[in-house]
């Protein structure tokens, strides 16, 4: 399977029409469909569904597509880093992150160091700890801001000197929100809407003194701001960080801290032994310098 029947099957499923794809692609339709064939051959699996007017992917489909979606990122990316190997420092850092406003460590370096060289650029990814590490395993990150506890053992890491806090989201007009932070007692018997990652954060279930399944889990999140609209429709309370969604004064929801405080500490990471681009390179001195700093 190569990059091109790759490009093909992908304008294929993104048109789910052969004959809009091949127009797309400025091939002929018999052309493109016998490629389609050939490549269901190769694989020895059936990739499409095919209707009289439309094709869709089979679950086998689904599969490839993603795939084939990471290998042509990936391709691209790398012809665009070696085409620039001899050039000053330009080009782009690749960096996913968790939601948290400590996220302003990192883009006080990115800014530092797009001042100096202003041809860098810098890619976001934004997600939890289960969508960046595929990501930054298979090299379509070169970052991950990640919390802890995380198992970083097969990482390089650089502990950021910020700390955000765990609290509460929830409707302004509760009896919860008069207090100026709950305590698990009160945490216990809500239904709750917790993050993918939260689910397997013991220090929180450690804080809130329970089994996560002795909770009432209303929900799930890996992005806060719908956390924050699961909230303002009445799905329960988020737990989530401070800081992250932007509440204005007449909001239908507040942001309450736990108490004792819980705070969560940042980690950049970054596969060990990996051959950075010039600019990576300089990123992450630009980070550690900015880490230093904090640390006088």
């Amino acid at each position: 399977m190569d990059l091109r029947q790759m490009r093909y099957f992908l304008a294929v499923a993104e048109e789910r029409n052969i004959t809009a794809a091949a127009e797309y692609l400025a091939i002929s339709q018999p052309a493109l469909s016998r490629q389609m064939h050939e490549l269901e051959d190769k694989l020895g699996v059936q990739l499409f569904e095919r209707g009289s007017r439309n094709v869709t992917l089979t679950p086998a489909g689904e599969f490839v597509r993603e795939r084939a979606e990471e290998i042509i990122a990936l391709a691209e990316r790398t012809e665009l880093e070696v085409t620039s190997w001899d050039q000053p420092v330009a080009g782009p850092v690749y960096i996913g992150a968790a939601e948290t406003d400590s996220m302003r460590v990192i883009l006080h370096a990115a800014r530092n160091l797009q001042r100096m060289c202003p041809q860098t650029k810098f890619h976001i990814y934004s997600g939890d700890a289960e969508d960046l590490i595929p990501r930054l395993d298979s090299g379509l990150l070169d970052f991950a801001l990640l919390f802890e506890p995380y198992d970083m053992s097969k990482y390089a890491t650089c502990r950021l000197p910020v700390e955000d806090r765990w609290g509460v989201l929830m409707p302004r007009d509760c009896e919860l929100a008069r207090k100026d932070a709950v305590v698990a007692d009160d945490v216990k018997p809500l239904p709750l809407i917790i993050s993918r990652q939260t689910r397997f954060d013991d220090c929180l279930m450690r804080w809130i003194g329970v089994d996560e399944r002795e909770l009432h889990v209303a929900g799930t999140y890996n992005l806060v701001n719908n956390a924050a609209l699961m909230v303002s429709e009445g799905l329960g309370y988020a737990l989530c960080l401070d800081g992250i969604v932007g509440l204005p004064e007449d909001s239908d929801i507040v942001f309450r801290p736990l108490s004792p405080n819980l705070p969560a500490k940042m980690v950049l990471a970054w596969k060990p032994g990996r051959q950075f681009t010039k600019t990576a390179d300089h990123f992450l001195a630009a980070v550690k310098d900015y880490v230093s700093s904090k640390a006088v």
